[in-house]
């Protein structure tokens, strides 16, 4: 009965229960939010990492305690732990056109996977206190974030009319009239059938004065030449 059976296992059950709670807890805003990664990824992330670590805390334990393993490098098991969760994360993140989206998934993903390793090292109290911190940015953090001053950034993406060399100036003019500058670098074009597409990002000047989404396309719908133009914040 002894190799099914330690009186350890249940600290360890305990801290895996723990670390789940914890990843469902810091899940809840991205689940709230509609994003890819819901409570069960993330208690799924918290759970894993607990658990790795808590194997490498316990070697005495291994294989029914019939073999004596000697002492393990817990640090190597929390460096893959901490790869591996790199490689989840890139799996969030999406590029379209100039838009990037799934950073702060991805980001949050690889925190809280380290919320898990706290608990499996028995660092109970921080790992309770990083996953209140990681729930209260999250939840709070675009409302703290309007209180300071911030230029947000619009992808646009303007379709000109066939046979219609566009004016790069009257362009710049057009945003500049709208409280927006063209981030340097970031202007791409292409031409397919004699259409000329712009991309590039615009950056606001006063996010107070700025034109909203919706009156820059009123504006340049009106501009001579544009037959269709595209806007989307800029954001992660």
């Amino acid at each position: 009965m002894d190799i099914f059976w330690h009186p350890k296992y249940v600290v360890i059950i305990l801290e895996l229960l723990g670390a789940l709670i914890l990843g469902l807890m810091v899940g809840y805003e991205r689940s709230y939010r509609g994003r890819a990664a819901g409570m069960r990824t993330y208690g799924f992330v918290c759970m894993a990492s607990c658990a790795m670590t808590t194997i490498s805390g316990y070697p005495e334990l291994w294989f029914g305690m019939h073999i004596d393993v000697g002492v393990v490098d817990p640090t190597r098991v929390i460096q893959g732990i901490i790869t591996g969760i790199g490689f989840l994360g890139a799996g969030v993140i999406m590029r379209d056109g100039l838009n990037i989206s799934g950073l702060t998934t991805a980001a949050s993903i690889w925190a809280v996977s380290a919320v898990g390793i706290l608990v499996g090292v028995g660092f109970y109290v921080p790992a309770i206190f990083l996953a209140l911190v990681l729930m209260i940015v999250m939840l709070w953090g675009s409302k703290i974030e309007r209180f300071f001053p911030a230029h947000h950034a619009v992808a646009v993406t303007l379709h000109f009319k066939k046979d219609f060399t566009p004016d790069e100036n009257t362009i710049r003019r057009v945003f500049d009239d709208q409280c927006y500058r063209i981030a340097n670098g970031s202007f791409a074009t292409m031409v397919r059938g004699g259409e000329f597409e712009w991309r590039f990002v615009a950056v606001s000047l006063n996010r107070y004065k700025s034109t909203s989404l919706i009156g820059l396309s009123n504006v340049l719908s009106k501009v001579d030449g544009i037959q269709d133009c595209y806007f989307s914040h800029s954001r992660n």
